[in-house]
Order: C-alpha cells, then sequence, then structure tokens
C-alpha cells in the first residue's frame, strides 16, 4: 500500500508540473500499426505503440493479443501470469531484449515479460528463425526486440488510467523534458494493484494473484547529429509482490502451515544500461557502438511449504563496428560481448547457486544490392565456463521474384543452458517431485541444449478492388541436437528433467491472409499449424499444453478523424485453439484424472475507443467475452496438501468474462 500512496503523490507532482507545459498541439502523419517489409533480409514484423493500443496491454507479456506471429498462453492457475510461444516454442528458445539488450532471461524467465508496461513502448520488432549473431548464441525459435520511448521524441506528458472487473488497477504517467537541443530526460512511472479477491470458479483458490507493483524508469538521451555522437543512460527499479493460493489463506497465520494453501512471490529488480554510438560524419555508413547493462533480480517465494528463492546478478557489455567493404553494397558488423551472470537458488534447503561466464567475438557481413536480393551471412565464436568453446552460424537471404513479392530463407546454430527451475515455476504449484535423472552435465547435472533452427517464408503483396492486400506462408523446424526434457507423463506426481535420448523437433506451419476491405476497415487473419513432438522416457508424445492447430483473425475499423481529432476506433480478435496434448494423470484418483487431450474452445476478445480530442481519449473493451473457462483447472483444490494437488495443467481461461475501462490524456 505505502508503494501506491507513492506513487500517487509522484504521480500529483507530474500532474501540477505539466500544467506549464500545455502548449499548441502537434498533428503527426499516420503510421501502419503493423509492418511488413519487402527490402528486409530477415523475417521480421514491426509493431508500432498505435498497434499495442488495439487491447488491454497492460504489460508486454500482453502486447501481442492481436499479432498471429505470437501465441499467448496460460501459464498456470495460480500466478495469473501469461506465456508466449513462437514457432510451437516458449519464450526461453526466444531471444528477448531490450533497445538490442538480452532482458528476459535466467531468473526472470517466468515474470520477466510482466515487468515492462505496455504504454513505455515505441515499437516491438518480431523475427521469426535464427536472429543475429550480433545479439549473442541463445536465440533459437526467434528474437522479439522492444524499443521504448525517446526522449529526444516523447510528448511532454502522458497519462493513463486503467480498471477491470478482475480487480485490477493501473496507472501509467510519462514525464519528459527537453533540456537543450542536445540533452533530453523522461521520467516512467507505472503502479498496479489488485486488493479483491476473486473465485469465478467456485474452487476455493483465487482466479488472479493480489498483489501490486511499483515501476520506475528514469531516462536519458544526448545527441549530437554534428559532431555523430549519440548516447542513453537508463535507470530503473521495480518492486513486484504476488499472493496467490486459497481464498482464505492469510500469511501472518497461514504461511508454511497446512491451516490453507498459500504462496507469495516477491520479486525486487535495478537494472542500468548505457548505450553509446558514435557515427563518422564524413562516413555515415560507419559507426561503433558501445552497450552496458547491469541488473540485479532477487525473488523471494514459497509455493506450499516448497520455498524457492533466486537471486541474480548479470552484466552484458557488447561493443559493435559497423562499416563498409569498398562499397556500401558490402556491409559488415564485427564487435566483442562479455556476459556475466552470478546465481544465488535455492530450492528448499537445495543450493543450486553458480556462477556464469562468457566471451564471444562475432562477424557479420551483409550484401544487399538494393533492388531484388540480399543476403546476411554471420558467425560468432564463444568460450563459456560451462558450455565450453563453440561457434555459432547464422545465414538469412531475401529474393524477389517479381513486383511485391519476396521470399526469404534463414538457418542457424543455438546453444543455452536451462534454467530449470526458474523456467519452470509454474510446476511448484504442484504435489510433483522434482527428479534430475542425469548428473553428467554442468548445469544441474543437465548438458547445454543445441538446436538448429531453419524455415522459408514467401509474402506477396496485391491489389483488390484498389484496396491493399497481402498474402504470406511461412514454415520453420526447429530440430534439437540437445534438449533438457521436462517430462510430465511419468507421473501425476512427479516432474523429471533429463538430457534427451530420442529424437525432438518443432514444425511451425503459418498461413497468413490480410486485406483492407474498405478504407479504415482492415482484416487479419491466420492458420497455423503445429507438429511438435519429443521422445520421452514412455514414448514419442506432442508437447503438453500446445495446441497443434489455430486460428486468428483480427478485424479492425477506424472512423474518418474530424477536424478537433475526435474519432471511433473498434477492434475485435477472435482466437480458435485446437485440442492440446495434456499431461498424464492416470496415476491420480479418478475425480483428479484428466483425459488425454483438452477440447478446443475459443477466446474473442473486443475494444472501442474514443478519441474526443487529440490530447484526451477513453476506451472500453472485453476479453474472453464468450466467457469460456476450463472446467477443471486445479486438480486436488479440495486438498491442496495431498499427492494429487496439481494447478500447473491450465489450457483455458480461468477467471471467464473480463471488462476494462480506462483514459489516456496526452500534452503534445
Amino acid at each position: 500500500m505505502k508503494q501506491i500512496i507513492l506513487f500517487f503523490v509522484v504521480l500529483f507532482s507530474f500532474s501540477v508540473f505539466a500544467q506549464d507545459t500545455l502548449q499548441a498541439v502537434k498533428i503527426e502523419g499516420q503510421r501502419k500499426k503493423l509492418q511488413k517489409s519487402l527490402l528486409k533480409t530477415t523475417n521480421t514484423t514491426v509493431l508500432s505503440s498505435k498497434e499495442l493500443l488495439k487491447a488491454a496491454c497492460c504489460n508486454l507479456a500482453e502486447s501481442f493479443e492481436t499479432n498471429p506471429s505470437i501465441d499467448v498462453n496460460f501459464s498456470d492457475a495460480l500466478t495469473g501470469t501469461k506465456q508466449i510461444k513462437m514457432l510451437g516454442l516458449t519464450s526461453p528458445y526466444l531471444l528477448i531484449a531490450e533497445e538490442n539488450i538480452p532482458s528476459v532471461r535466467g531468473a526472470s524467465q517466468a515474470f520477466g515479460l510482466s515487468f515492462t508496461p505496455g504504454t513505455w513502448v515505441e515499437s516491438i520488432q518480431i523475427t521469426k528463425g535464427a536472429g543475429s549473431v550480433i545479439n549473442g548464441f541463445e536465440s533459437i525459435s526467434g528474437q522479439i526486440n522492444t524499443e521504448l520511448l525517446k526522449p529526444m521524441k516523447d510528448i511532454p506528458f502522458f497519462l493513463n488510467i486503467y480498471g477491470s472487473t478482475d480487480a485490477r488497477l493501473e496507472v501509467n504517467t510519462h514525464l519528459n523534458k527537453k533540456l537543450s537541443d542536445k540533452w533530453a530526460t523522461s521520467l516512467f512511472v507505472h503502479g498496479n494493484s489488485r486488493l479483491v479477491k476473486n473465485d469465478m470458479n467456485d474452487d476455493g483458490f483465487l482466479d488472479n494473484p493480489l498483489g501490486s507493483q511499483i515501476n520506475i524508469l528514469n531516462r536519458w538521451q544526448y545527441t549530437n547529429a554534428e559532431k555523430g555522437w549519440v548516447s542513453f543512460l537508463n535507470f530503473r527499479y521495480m518492486n513486484d509482490e504476488k499472493q496467490a493460493g486459497q481464498t482464505d489463506f492469510n500469511p501472518k497465520s497461514d504461511k508454511f502451515t497446512t491451516n490453507f494453501w498459500g504462496s507469495e512471490i516477491n520479486t525486487q529488480r535495478f537494472d542500468f544500461s548505457s548505450k553509446i554510438g558514435y557515427v563518422w560524419p564524413e562516413m555515415p555508413y560507419q559507426s561503433i557502438g558501445f552497450q552496458n547493462a547491469y541488473n540485479s533480480h532477487d525473488q523471494e517465494s514459497y509455493f506450499g511449504f516448497r520455498q524457492y528463492n533466486i537471486k541474480q546478478n548479470s552484466f552484458y557489455s557488447n561493443l559493435i563496428f559497423n562499416s563498409i567493404i569498398n562499397n556500401t553494397l558490402n556491409k559488415f558488423s564485427t564487435g566483442l560481448n562479455f556476459t556475466s551472470d552470478e546465481y544465488d537458488e535455492f530450492v528448499n534447503t537445495n543450493d543450486y547457486s553458480r556462477k556464469d561466464n562468457s566471451l564471444g567475438a562475432f562477424f557479420e557481413y551483409t550484401y544487399d544490392n538494393g533492388d531484388d536480393f540480399s543476403v546476411i551471412i554471420g558467425g560468432r565464436a564463444d568460450y563459456h565456463n560451462r558450455l565450453g568453446v563453440f561457434a555459432t552460424p547464422r545465414l538469412h537471404a531475401r529474393y524477389n521474384p517479381w513486383k511485391d513479392a519476396v521470399v526469404r530463407f534463414s538457418a542457424g546454430r543455438g546453444k543455452r543452458q536451462a534454467n530449470i527451475f526458474a523456467e519452470n515455476q509454474q510446476l511448484f504449484g504442484s504435489s510433483r517431485n522434482f527428479n534430475i535423472l542425469d548428473n553428467s552435465g554442468k548445469t544441474y547435472g543437465l548438458n547445454p541444449e543445441i538446436a538448429w533452427n531453419y524455415g522459408f517464408g514467401f509474402l506477396q503483396k496485391f491489389p483488390i478492388f484498389d484496396m491493399n492486400a497481402d498474402i504470406s506462408v511461412d514454415f520453420y523446424r526447429t530440430n534439437f541436437q540437445n534438449q533438457v526434457v521436462v517430462d510430465l507423463f511419468q507421473s501425476a506426481q512427479q516432474v523429471d528433467f533429463y538430457n534427451l535420448k530420442g529424437k525432438s523437433f518443432a514444425n511451425s506451419l503459418q498461413l497468413e491472409f490480410n486485406l483492407e476491405i474498405i478504407k479504415h476497415l482492415n482484416l487479419r487473419t491466420s492458420y497455423k499449424f503445429y507438429d511438435n513432438k519429443t521422445d520421452y522416457n514412455l514414448g514419442s508424445f506432442q508437447r503438453p499444453l500446445q495446441a497443434q492447430n489455430r486460428f486468428f483473425t483480427n478485424l479492425e475499423f477506424e472512423t474518418h478523424i474530424k477536424e478537433k481529432g475526435q474519432q471511433w476506433k473498434f477492434d475485435y480478435t477472435l482466437n480458435w485453439i485446437g485440442k492440446q496434448q495434456l499431461p498424464r494423470t492416470m496415476s491420480n484418483p479418478v475425480p483428479n484424472q484428466l483425459s488425454d487431450f483438452s477440447p478446443s474452445f475459443v477466446l474473442m476478445n473486443a475494444q472501442i475507443t474514443r478519441t474526443f480530442s487529440s490530447v484526451f481519449e477513453m476506451y472500453v473493451g472485453a476479453e474472453n467475452f464468450g466467457n469460456y473457462t476450463q472446467q477443471k483447472a486445479i486438480l486436488g483444490a479440495d486438498n491442496p496438501f495431498g499427492t494429487s494437488f496439481d494447478s500447473s495443467i491450465v489450457y483455458a481461461p480461468i477467471f471467464g468474462q473480463m471488462f476494462y475501462a480506462g483514459l489516456r490524456f496526452k500534452v503534445k
């Protein structure tokens, strides 16, 4: 509560200061909310900040509801966390970066996407397949890079207030000040809380956790275009608290007792990052950049009687030099990476602490004739104190066979070490025993994960009755040479971790069709097919909680903008999610057994925005307004300390219909 009070004090001071910043309104040109290039070598989709306004985008994890490239899934029945997947693989196989600095990794894998408020985001770049070697060796299925609002371009003041029927209240405020023609600074403050208990399915457990978050970011930008210098400094502090479990659970009296089952997850983070870049004034194609980042992530948590505490101190440094070979058709990037991670990790009294260090060098060559062909050939060599010395090759190619068409191909290798506890925290909310069946590796006794990803994409843009349309086909395959298998098929009373002993692959096929039906009325549709199989100890199974078939459609309409900026915006999204393989529960008593596959279902979201002027707008919306819910979200809910308790087998919403409303106020 002190954090929320502090937040509103800061908000009030911003409001008073902002009274002096009211100026004439600046009208900006329209940009496409979702951009696909015919000339970019990589298969990249760019989401603008306007795309994020089409849904209740409270944080980065919720920013992909209207984008067909990313699947948004439900993590568990306790924490209310949403999980994203790309190409049928979960987020640990993605390289998630903030302004090209890896951000969601290690200790933050489970909840890190919820630590970046949606209003801070300027744009998101989603790249399918193996990404650039410049950003590291861990990317396997793709890369997601988030660009934050820039102080030099941001508006002086922004306020967003959001409330929903699931008792979530959120306030975001931005204050931006241009100090001179070279210096500018921004202060972003985010606060959210949920203080009311909800149990819509009457199972005795909270549908969403109680809690609060305070998140403060201070950004500084220095730009001297005449001399070629640009730099950014970021300072961030975040405190996030969650309480989950039975509705009658009181941490003060029931913690570590059998009175009621409960959980608390408290996380504090401090982040600092800097980016310094120099462009030769007489040679604009030549530049050098130096990125540095430090973060401290401290999570203390318990789930019933099971404790999980992890603290990660990380340092990242990246030196990049860009130039040309003979002419601007031949470009290259080269440089050095250094990463240091120090983990203090405890599961109950078991100590899994470790230190990881890596040093790598990369070189990436780009040929682009500026017309119909381009290719990026990249490679890096790294030394890691646990993974050893290894190479990472990557390839991207583009060819435009005819007008408004592009064919892309990519291939590359990725390598990473699995953080088995941080990445699978949803399993702590169960009675399963954790078993590590191998001991030959250097991280938890397990070997590093190694995979090859390759695939192609085709995009064709064309007019239909003078309206814009495009159709695309993407196919990608990920082959694992080694994988840390998370086995939920052996028994409902255990989860086994072991090195892959057979085959594991993920095939992803996506067909997409987009059409401007009439002016300002746009339709997006996509169908996705996933064939993801892994050899487990009991045989080959589809990966659990991954639908083989998904259908997506989004319909948006905007009225013409009137002289005073008045406008209506309507948005509707439908997701059909096919059946999903479920973990085996045959060892449970019959009332707590599930079938092998979940039923298919439909989710529908909608939002209406009314812009009253260029500085003020309001919005109302609904998520899951068809009110589909999972029938039995928590197994053994009547006996949470028994052997059948499991809150991790979640394939559909729990809360049901959720309605929300909010307002945005801008000083331009």
